[in-house]
């Protein structure tokens, strides 16, 4: 009999193994844009507003006129670089900035269904890119610092004039006498530095570079977005449309935009869970403590079958109280299930 019991006790935790791995698998892919996009998406109704808000304040702050800053003859001498065109044009930044970056998220959306993620990576880079061009334009505005080029800009024709102060008396197209008075922070360096440093951290967490495992080959994956923003940098003073102070000022200004946004929604690359946002590891403790809450019935269910069976063996066996013993048993395990919910 002892055997017995045992048997039915060790079936009973088995069942209950195959059940909570059973249960890890759905929980993996049971977040997904059906399921929960749309309340996913109403929660953060009023983050979506505020991204709509900046995006506004960034196409004020590009039309407005920049602090024309005194600029005298003296000044020049650092100021005669040739004007030359872009490297890298300033339609291709939001390319390789926003949709690149988007693009992956939706590969690792395509591999897990985890819409948390999916939604989270999407509206942090957001915020990460919108709030660096914010405070890039709205310091470049403020300043006024003239960019290398900026003699050619003021004076196409080589002739420059100057006032009874020493101020230059530009006669050159109002844009490019606009730009050249948006030296500083570089807007193309903060912006790389913003979404692609965001990149960087993500895939940090992804690949779980820092596990201790001394894989360092990951590192390769997660420094590649930071050379490319470090390659943008170079070619803004290269071109010489900014100063490197400029390019270094607003690298440095999107990265800690950058940081500060992903920590908002994921946990830091160092951490062991470093590999998903906040709210799926809070859903995937709601959906454990929903299912340790319904394991009671489950245990008591199994053990009321094991009764059964052990029944029906003793009834074939010829024991006139097996009936008795069972139905005695079930009742005491009910007692006991109510008794606890109670």
């Amino acid at each position: 009999m002892a055997w017995r019991n045992l048997g039915s006790l060790c079936s009973f935790w088995n069942f209950r193994s195959i059940f909570q791995s059973r249960t890890t698998e759905i929980e993996l892919g049971t977040h997904t844009i059906k399921s929960h996009g749309a309340a996913l998406a109403k929660n953060h109704m009023h983050d979506w507003l505020i991204l709509l808000l900046l995006a506004v304040i960034e196409v004020i702050l590009f039309i407005i006129q920049p602090f024309h800053r005194f600029v005298g003859k003296d000044m020049m001498t650092d100021l005669k670089y040739p004007m030359k065109g872009n490297t890298v044009p300033v339609w291709a930044v939001p390319m390789y900035a926003v949709l690149l970056p988007i693009a992956v998220f939706v590969l690792f959306y395509a591999r897990r269904k985890d819409v948390y993620d999916l939604h989270h990576s999407t509206l942090g880079l957001l915020f990460a890119v919108l709030i660096t061009g914010v405070v890039t334009d709205a310091i470049k505005n403020a300043v006024g610092r003239p960019r290398p080029d900026f003699f050619w800009r003021c004076f196409p024709d080589g002739k420059d004039v100057y006032d009874q102060w020493g101020g230059v008396l530009c006669h050159g197209k109002d844009s490019d006498i606009k730009e050249g008075h948006k030296s500083f922070p570089s807007g193309h360096a903060s912006w790389s530095f913003a979404g692609l440093g965001f990149l960087s951290l993500y895939l940090c967490g992804k690949i779980k570079a820092f596990d201790r495992k001394g894989h360092v080959a990951k590192l390769c994956i997660v420094f590649l977005p930071l050379l490319a923003a470090s390659l943008v940098g170079i070619s803004r003073v290269d071109d010489y449309w900014h100063h490197w102070q400029d390019v270094f000022a607003g690298g440095l200004l999107g990265l800690v935009v950058a940081a500060f946004c992903y920590r908002q929604f994921f946990p830091s690359p160092f951490n062991d869970e470093g590999w998903g946002p906040y709210a799926y590891f809070k859903a995937l403790e709601e959906m454990r403590s929903n299912s340790h809450a319904a394991s009671p019935v489950n245990a008591l269910s199994v053990q009321v079958m094991g009764a059964q069976n052990v029944t029906e063996r003793r009834r074939q066996n010829g024991d006139p109280f097996a009936a008795l013993s069972a139905d005695r048993y079930t009742s005491i395990r009910l007692d006991e299930i109510e008794s606890g919910a109670k």
